[in-house]
């Protein structure tokens, strides 16, 4: 992978994403997730994110030349992904598998790896583009879940309240 240029490696991390997203759907992500690490998701929120990284995977191999302190957060989102929701939760339940795991192993960590790698070997990314990339990657990663955290608070809850019925004393 080293001869790859950074947006190359990063159209090759959008496939592996949607690999992983593979791996996830068939091996049943959506009950792990719910039973392992408590997230109230249903598949329809798997979908749209998954949906969602694809596009931002699009979008940071389109821009890699340009701009790879923002195109490497695909990868550092795909190396936060691979560690906190497979090898820790993994690690932490004594080896309870983890759908995704496959993927996260074998394709986002060599891949995420390498994206970086190339980038700093091309000196086309400073420390600080290096660190702007991870905090972006921290915040696509959290905010789907802090959203499906929230979601169901009264605050959020869209739908009108029902009027309280009227009784007779």
């Amino acid at each position: 992978m080293s001869s790859l240029s950074l947006p190359d490696l990063l159209w090759v991390a959008t496939i592996a994403y949607g690999l992983h997203a593979l791996e996830e759907f068939t091996l049943d992500w959506r009950d792990w997730a719910r039973s392992v690490i408590g997230l109230p998701v249903e598949w329809s929120h798997f979908y749209v994110v998954n949906f969602l990284v694809i596009v931002l995977g699009v979008c940071c191999a389109s821009v890699g030349v340009t701009q790879p302190q923002l195109a490497l957060a695909m990868p550092a989102l795909m190396l936060i992904n691979a560690t906190f929701f497979h090898v820790l939760p993994m690690l932490m339940t004594r080896g309870r598998f983890s759908p995704g795991i496959f993927t996260a192993l074998v394709l986002f960590y060599p891949i995420g790896i390498a994206s970086y790698s190339r980038a700093l070997a091309d000196d086309s990314v400073t420390l600080n583009g290096v660190l702007l990339s991870i905090v972006l990657g921290m915040l696509l990663m959290a905010s789907p879940i802090l959203m499906l955290r929230i979601k169901d608070k009264s605050y959020f809850r869209q739908a009108e309240p029902q009027p309280a019925e009227e009784t007779e004393d």
